[in-house]
Formats: structure tokens, C-alpha cells, sequence
């Protein structure tokens, strides 16, 4: 992920954006914070945005005293806690809870720490920078801050002033060989930038630019391209399993087979490349387990599509593998949801699954779980309103779309299948005048949605008649 400017947004989230701006303009901060973070909620990358929050968090704390400082960082420890465990299994996560902390607290260093180090992993170190430079006002003769500054300056690009930043670390720590070691790393990232090869990173260079041979090009845009012809996909597999020989422990090698072979719908031997990794002592990898979850499906996926369902016999079959599939997916899902129980990413696929398979007692109780993810906050409000009226709890559904619309800024598709879900509950309550509310505001921004029109156009002809 890189960060993206203003330009590269879509043109609601500019509009929102802009919204936020006024806001903060007119001094209403509340209210810019709360936009900017429904636009940093859907694309972090935005950097602009992020200094406009910031720049309404500080504005909003106004003349906060030390005290006040104090309290707010230790109030605000639990979310801490919660960052710091997202920190490695979602970045993303982390960036966002520390953001609920610094919209109360915007002097909590702890809370610009995890952000900086969760902006480095989610491969955002303009970001990284961003925050680093805050918390050096703050601790400008910090050794640790200072290098974790100089390494994401270089992650961002910004080789000169890193160097800058290590020089001046070595000019007060001369005898610290880190710092040296350090320094000779970046005249080496130096010489790289120089000879043209971090335009390969940017996408702004080619190969060939690059590379005398051209074969040995060809070869590496081959290898880089993410959908490959069965006949490259064939020949890397014979290049990565004669390499496999000489470098049995390369598991870079063991997950590019994996993959390749699952390509070529060869399944068996993409799973057996697969599970060597996860016979390993690297075995314990989330994506990994993905990856071997993704070739089973599209294993199941494959023997589908073989049959033809317009034949008893195997619509039969069809609906027999359909149902091997479901059930794969649950107890695959649910394994993940044991081991890594914290994680609310996962929760909201075990809620989607025990939805599909009509559990919808199961379901609730993990879109309860999954709505404290700020990313999946309102999905999972929208389907525990559809689980509440697949129960009958009207009243209950109704509340779960309330809450949602209210923190629903953009209207969207997510948007407009809240107020249809909301809609129909109302439909079923006997609430028609309340349903064709609901139904108009989609009808007056999206006249082709579902079947808005329908019901929209048939509530009027009847009130005429």
C-alpha cells in the first residue's frame, strides 16, 4: 500500500473531505474529526487527511493542561493495549484504534508510537515520518526515535535527510556501532537509488532499463506478473523446483509452487508444496493459512464447475459438494477464530458464514464481537439487523439500521443497503408510510437500485387511486 493524494480519491471521499475542511475552518471540530475519520476509515492512505485530523485533534484540545494530559494517556491505556496486540496481525486496525485515542488525547506519545510503527507495516512511511517528526518535538534527544525516524525516512524515500539524521546520531555517539553499521546501509540504499534500481520499487522504471540481459527481463516480468500463461506458469515451476533441490528450505520458493500449481488447477500438489510451510519451523502464519484455505475453495470451486446442473444426477453432486464447501469454510474459519480469538477481522467471517448456513444465532453473537472493529463496524451492525429480522425482532433490526445510518456519512451502496434493509423491516412492521421513507432516498440518488422503484412507484399509485 502506498499513500495516495487528494486527486487520487474517489469523488465522494474528496467531497467528504472538503466537507471536513469546512468544518475545521468554521472551528467546529467535533465535527471535521469526525469526517476526516469516516474518510481515513476507508482509505488510510491518505496522508492529507491524516494531518487534517491532526490538525483538528490539536486544535479541539486547545489549551489542555499537563493534568489533563496525564488523565487522558491513562484513560486511554486500554485502547493502548488493544493497538499494540493489533499492531502484527493488522496494521490497519492498530492506525484506527490509535486514532480513537489521539481524537481525546492528541499529546498521547504512546498512541503516535504505535501509529508510526503500524504505518511502517501497512507499507505507509510517509505516514511513519508524519508521526515520528511529532513525537520528536517532544523528545528530540530521544537515540530510539531518532533512528526509527531515520528508517522510515528511508523507507519513505528520503535518503538525504536520514543521512542527516544518522550523521548527527553519530556526532553525539560516535562509538556506537549501530549508528555506523546504520550509516553504511544507507550509502549502500544510496547507490541503488542512484544507479536507477528504486525506480523498479516506484514502478516508474523498467527492467530493461535496468537489466543488460534481456532474457534475464523477461524472465523477472514474467515472474512479477500476478496472472501468468499456463506456459510461463509452467516453465517458472520447472525453474523454482530445480532451485527447490539446491535450496530444500527456501520457502519463498515453496509458497511461489503453491501458488503456481493452484494456477495450473493442479490442487493436490499446490497443498502439498503448501503444507511443507506449514510443516516448518515458519509454519505459524496466518496468510499461510489463507492461502491453503483459498486452493481447497477453489478446489471445491473447480469439481462445481465440471458438473452440469441441468442433470439430476449431478445437480445432486453439485449440491453435495456445495455443502462439503459451506462446511469446510465454518470449521476452517472457526480453527482461525481459536487461534488468533482477538482478531475481529475473523470474526466477521465466521458472523458472514453462520449467516449463509442460516445460524443465525451463532452469526449474532460474532457480529456482536466483530462491530468493535472500527473497519467492520457497520457491516456488522447492517447484518445483526438482518439477523434480528430473520428472528422476528423487528424493533431490534430496526435499531442495529438506526445506528448504523447515523454514522454513515457517504451515501454509497453500503449506504443505500442499510435504508433498503431498514426499509423492509419497516414494510413487515406495518410501517408502510416509514418504509417508502426509506425507499425515496434511494429512489431520489439511485433509481435503478433493487426494486426501489417498484415499491416506490406502486405506494403513489395507490395513494392516487
Amino acid at each position: 500500500m502506498a499513500e495516495k493524494q487528494l486527486s487520487e480519491l474517489p469523488r465522494d471521499l474528496r467531497d467528504l473531505y472538503e466537507k471536513g475542511k469546512m468544518a475545521l475552518q468554521r472551528e467546529n471540530y467535533e465535527y471535521a474529526i469526525a469526517i476526516f475519520n469516516q474518510v481515513l476509515t476507508r482509505e488510510p492512505a491518505f496522508l492529507e487527511g491524516r494531518q487534517a485530523l491532526r490538525a483538528a485533534q490539536y486544535k479541539k484540545a486547545g489549551g489542555t493542561n499537563i493534568f489533563k494530559r496525564v488523565l487522558g494517556s491513562a484513560t486511554s491505556s486500554p485502547l493502548i493495549a488493544k493497538a499494540q496486540l493489533a499492531l502484527r496481525k493488522d496494521p490497519l486496525e492498530a492506525i484506527s484504534v490509535a486514532e480513537q485515542v489521539l481524537n481525546n488525547d492528541p499529546y498521547n506519545t504512546m498512541a503516535h508510537r504505535v501509529l508510526a510503527e503500524a504505518a511502517l507495516a501497512a507499507g505507509l512511511p510517509r505516514t511513519a515520518v508524519f508521526e515520528y517528526e511529532i513525537l520528536r518535538k517532544h523528545s528530540p534527544k530521544d537515540v530510539g526515535l531518532a533512528r526509527a525516524y531515520a528508517e522510515a525516512l528511508t523507507a519513505a524515500g528520503d535518503i538525504d535527510k536520514a543521512e542527516a539524521v544518522y550523521v548527527e546520531l553519530q556526532q553525539a555517539h560516535p562509538d556506537d556501532p549501530e549508528i555506523a553499521a546504520a550509516l553504511k546501509d544507507l550509502a549502500a540504499k544510496r547507490t541503488l537509488v542512484e544507479g536507477g534500481y528504486d525506480a523498479l520499487a516506484d514502478g516508474q522504471g523498467s527492467y530493461r532499463d535496468i537489466l543488460k540481459d534481456k532474457e534475464e527481463a523477461v524472465a523477472l516480468e514474467q515472474e512479477k506478473r500476478e496472472v501468468k500463461t499456463d506456459d510461463v506458469a509452467q516453465r517458472l515451476i520447472q525453474e523454482y523446483e530445480a532451485r527447490l533441490v539446491r535450496e530444500p528450505r527456501n520457502l519463498r520458493l515453496l509458497r511461489s509452487l503453491a501458488e503456481l500449481y493452484a494456477q495450473k488447477k493442479e490442487f493436490d500438489r499446490a497443498l502439498e508444496y503448501a503444507e511443507r510451510i506449514r510443516a516448518s519451523e515458519a509454519g505459524a502464519d496466518p496468510s499461510l493459512e489463507r492461502l491453503i484455505a483459498d486452493i481447497r475453495l477453489r478446489k471445491f470451486d473447480h469439481a462445481i464447475a465440471q458438473l452440469d446442473p441441468n442433470d439430476p444426477a449431478q445437480a445432486e453432486q453439485i449440491a453435495k459438494l456445495q455443502a462439503e464447501k459451506q462446511a469446510y469454510q465454518i470449521e476452517e474459519c472457526k480453527s482461525r477464530v481459536e487461534r488468533y480469538p482477538t482478531d475481529l477481522s475473523i470474526r466477521f467471517e465466521m458472523g458472514e458464514l453462520y449467516f449463509k448456513a442460516n445460524r443465525i444465532t451463532e452469526a449474532i453473537a460474532e457480529f456482536q464481537k466483530a462491530q468493535a472493529n472500527p473497519h467492520k463496524r457497520l457491516a456488522a451492525l447492517n447484518y445483526l439487523g438482518q439477523c434480528f429480522a430473520k428472528r422476528g425482532m423487528y424493533d431490534s433490526a430496526v435499531r442495529m439500521f438506526q445506528t448504523a445510518l447515523k454514522e454513515k456519512l457517504v451515501f454509497d451502496d453500503e449506504k443505500k443497503d442499510l435504508l433498503y434493509q431498514l426499509g423492509c423491516v419497516l414494510e413487515k412492521m406495518g410501517k408502510t408510510q416509514e418504509a417508502i421513507e426509506q425507499f425515496k432516498l434511494i429512489y431520489e440518488n439511485d433509481i435503478g437500485y433493487r426494486d426501489v422503484a417498484a415499491k416506490v412507484d406502486a405506494y403513489y399509485s395507490q395513494q392516487q387511486q
